[in-house]
């Protein structure tokens, strides 16, 4: 597939998970420092925009709905989550604009079980539970001691999700109780992503500025039960395949997107080094075995099956 060059700068990439053929990706002016962002949707292969939305701060993450295949929302700098609906003229998007968080917003995902829920995770140090249909989140989640820079559902539970901070610990909760249930103190320095395993739902792996990722089961987490090392500088974000339990992908500051199987000895399965600036946004596409999709800081969107050159038409 053709490279697709962004406008801005790029944080964010995602696969539809109702069209093979959509890719959602959230990008932010100088890099995201100080500037408007934009939402675009490409259609795949040939690359085309069919969607754009514009915001007046940098957009940090996309997730789409798992119920409503036009629905997507946004984390946005100014603290806001906004809720588009592409079955809408641009005019009258955002649907809705959620606006509490007390600094800029940086994660979110759509619950897979509840389908009507999604979190969001921000730099005021919490995490916001919504549902699609009130204009105010549902409730606050207030432990951590620094910026949460992302949250993640357990994939089979619906009240059950994991968020990672800048206080260098990932906390699971259950929305059902007062209080974090477990905290991992993860690794030394921040930590600055987190995802599930689709296939185990003790499973979890976080990323950290400390350039590793590590494998945890929340039954006995005490030790990681892997440690991958291989990048050279702080990983951004990992990612479990929603095909095989055992592979994960993740990308760096290093300018590199890793694949990685947690299972074998030598665990590095994977390296592409198409990217010219940090590496911050990966995904692998639920409907189509193999297919993965980066962006970054060099404005550009990568498309591509494993084992293929990124950069190859």
């Amino acid at each position: 597939m053709p490279v697709w060059k962004t406008p801005f700068n790029g944080y964010s990439v995602k696969f539809s998970p109702f069209f093979e053929t959509q890719l959602a990706i959230a990008t932010s002016q100088n890099f995201g420092i100080l500037g408007n962002g934009r939402l675009h949707v490409i259609t795949l292969p040939s690359m085309t925009e069919v969607a754009t939305f514009e915001t007046s701060d940098g957009m940090y993450d996309i997730c789409w709905s798992e119920s409503h295949e036009s629905l997507l929302v946004a984390a946005v700098a100014d603290g806001s989550i906004k809720l588009y609906d592409l079955s809408l003229p641009p005019d009258r998007n955002p649907i809705r604009s959620l606006k509490e968080h007390g600094r800029e917003a940086h994660g979110v995902d759509f619950n897979t079980v509840r389908k009507d829920s999604f979190l969001s995770a921000a730099w005021d140090d919490t995490v916001k539970l919504w549902t699609v249909d009130r204009p105010a989140s549902v409730r606050t989640f207030k432990e951590h001691a620094y910026c949460v820079y992302a949250v993640a559902w357990n994939p089979r539970h619906a009240d059950v999700f994991a968020s990672a901070s800048g206080d260098c610990t990932a906390r699971i909760w259950d929305v059902r109780e007062p209080g974090s249930t477990m905290i991992l103190p993860a690794h030394e320095f921040e930590i600055l992503s987190c995802d599930w395993n689709k296939y185990d739902d003790c499973i979890i792996a976080t990323a950290s500025v400390d350039k590793s990722i590590k494998v945890w089961d929340v039954r006995n987490y005490r030790v990681p039960i892997a440690t991958l090392n291989g990048h050279g500088y702080a990983v951004r974000r990992v990612k479990f395949s929603p095909h095989r339990g055992s592979v994960i992908a993740s990308c760096s500051y290093d300018m590199t997107v890793c694949l990685w199987d947690y299972m074998v000895e030598d665990a590095l399965i994977g390296r592409y080094d198409h990217h010219t600036e940090f590496a911050v946004g990966v995904d692998m596409s639920v409907l189509v075995e193999g297919l993965m999709a980066s962006t970054g800081w060099d404005e550009l969107v990568y498309v591509w099956q494993h084992g293929t050159d990124p950069r190859a038409p």
